[in-house]
Order: structure tokens, then sequence, then C-alpha cells
């Protein structure tokens, strides 16, 4: 199924499987439902009421010590992965974070998969020694 997305102002077309498409409908149908519930309570507190009411969950408010914790945390990794370098930092990030198999990682930056799981080890090691 072929679906239409902005990218960059300008739109692009993209071929998806038929439960990707239904996903994405669903997603559309649910933020125009918000929507016009947010329009109707303006002053928000009953908009509140329909999200507990529909989605079954409070809204989440972190709190100041989580945020602060929050943060120490992220300069702690930031300080690790400056301690990497810029190839084993791009490869660890494409694994951990978007979740890319070392055999993907190593078609996208043109190196073996076995590149690619030591370059993610070393990293994971550079964290272990920084947190011990």
């Amino acid at each position: 199924m072929e679906i239409t997305i902005k990218i960059n102002g300008r739109f692009v077309s993209v071929e998806v499987s038929a439960e990707v498409a239904d996903y994405l409908e669903q997603a559309k149908r649910n933020n125009r439902k918000l929507y016009r519930e947010r329009q109707r309570y303006w002053d928000g507190r009953e908009c509140d009421e329909y999200i507990i009411a529909t989605e079954g969950r409070l809204p989440y408010c972190a709190t100041p010590e989580e945020l602060v914790c929050q943060q120490e945390t992220l300069d702690e990794i930031l300080a690790v992965l400056a301690l990497c370098t810029a190839t084993q930092r791009e490869r660890f990030l494409l694994y951990a974070l978007h979740d890319f198999s070392y055999a993907e990682i190593g078609r996208l930056c043109g190196c073996s998969k076995s590149a690619v799981e030591k370059s993610v080890r070393a990293v994971k090691n550079i964290f272990k020694k920084f947190w011990k």
C-alpha cells in the first residue's frame, strides 16, 4: 500500500504494508479525536478527564528530583560517549538507540559484522569501567 508523508516540507510517496497503513490511519483518527476534544474543552481540565477515561491512565508528570536524576544520567552517558571514537559512537548508537542488527550496521557503514560487534563491545566495556 502506498502512503504519502511529509519530510522536510515535501510530500513523499512511500510503499508500506497494510498493517502499517492501518496503524497510521488509526493513529491519525486518534489525533483528530483528541484535537476535537481539546477544542471542546478549552480550559484543559475536562480534556484530561477525557484522556483518563479513554486511555485508562493518568498523564505522567516527572518530579523535579526525577528530572535532575535524568539529566545527571544523560550527562554521564554523554561523558562516556565522548571517550569513544566517532566510529564506535556511531555504531553503538545505531545498535542501542535504533535497534539495528550488527549485519545491518555493517552494511550501512561499509564494514564487516565482526568489526561492528567489536566496536559495540568496546563501548560497552568503556561504560562498565566508567560505572565501577
